[in-house]
C-alpha cells in the first residue's frame, strides 16, 4: 500500500495554487482535475509517495515556468524534482517564444521526438508517472471522440493535429510496452480505441514529417 503523508497534502495545495488560472483544453474544468487523476493512477499502479507527488506536479515547469523547479526541490526533495523534470518536454517560457502556427508546429514535433527518445532511457520511477499522465490524457481524448458534439474536432485543440497526436500516442504506447511499465497494456488498449474512433486504419509512429 502506498503510504501518503502531509507531503502529499502540501503537494496538492502547491499544484492547486500553481495551476489556479488554468483549465483543461476545451473545457472549464480546473486543471487540478488532471493532476489529481494522474496522481490517482500512480497510486493505483503501485507508485510510492515521491511518484504520486511528482504526478501532481508533473506539468508545473511546462505550464507554469522553470522557477518552480527550485521550489519543488526545496519543498519535496530531489527525487520528486528529478521525476518532474524528466516528465517535462518543454517549459512555459520556451513554448511562449513561438508565436506563429508553423513555428509552434515545428517546435511541437521537435519536443515530442526528443521526449520519445528520452523515455527510452528514462528511469523506471519516471516512466510510471509519465505513463499515467499519458493514460489520463488518452482517456480524455477518447471521451471527447465518443461525444457526438465533439468527435474528431477534438484534434483541433492540439498543435499536432489528428495525425501528429495519434502518431505521438502510438509511439508512447510502444515505448512503455517495450520498457515493461505496469500501465502499458491499459494505455495500449486505450490508444487502440482512440485510433479506431478517429478513423485511423493504421497506427503510425510520430516522425519529423508526420
Amino acid at each position: 500500500m502506498t503510504a501518503l503523508t502531509d507531503r502529499f497534502t502540501r503537494a496538492v495545495d502547491y499544484a492547486r495554487i500553481a495551476h489556479v488560472a488554468q483549465c483543461r483544453k476545451g473545457s472549464n474544468i480546473p486543471y487540478l482535475y488532471h493532476l489529481l487523476g494522474v496522481a490517482s493512477l500512480v497510486i493505483e499502479f503501485g507508485g510510492n509517495e515521491d511518484q504520486v507527488i511528482a504526478g501532481l506536479l508533473h506539468d508545473t515547469l511546462e505550464d507554469c515556468g522553470v522557477a518552480h523547479e527550485a521550489a519543488i526541490r526545496a519543498q519535496f526533495g530531489d527525487a520528486v524534482a528529478i521525476i518532474v523534470k524528466d516528465c517535462t518536454d518543454g517549459t512555459a517560457e520556451g513554448k511562449a517564444s513561438h508565436t506563429d502556427a508553423e513555428a509552434k508546429r515545428r517546435d511541437w514535433i521537435e519536443r515530442k521526438l526528443a521526449y520519445l527518445a528520452h523515455l527510452k532511457e528514462a528511469p523506471d520511477a519516471t516512466l510510471l508517472v509519465s505513463a499515467c499522465d499519458k493514460l489520463h490524457n488518452t482517456r480524455a481524448i477518447v471521451q471527447d471522440l465518443e461525444d457526438p458534439e465533439v468527435g474528431t474536432r477534438v484534434f483541433e485543440r492540439f498543435t499536432g493535429g489528428r495525425a501528429g497526436t495519434l502518431g505521438y500516442y502510438h509511439a508512447l504506447a510502444e515505448i512503455f510496452s517495450s520498457r515493461g511499465v505496469s500501465v502499458a497494456k491499459l494505455l495500449d488498449a486505450t490508444v487502440e480505441w482512440m485510433h479506431e474512433l478517429a478513423g485511423a486504419e493504421i497506427r503510425r509512429v510520430l516522425t519529423a514529417g508526420i
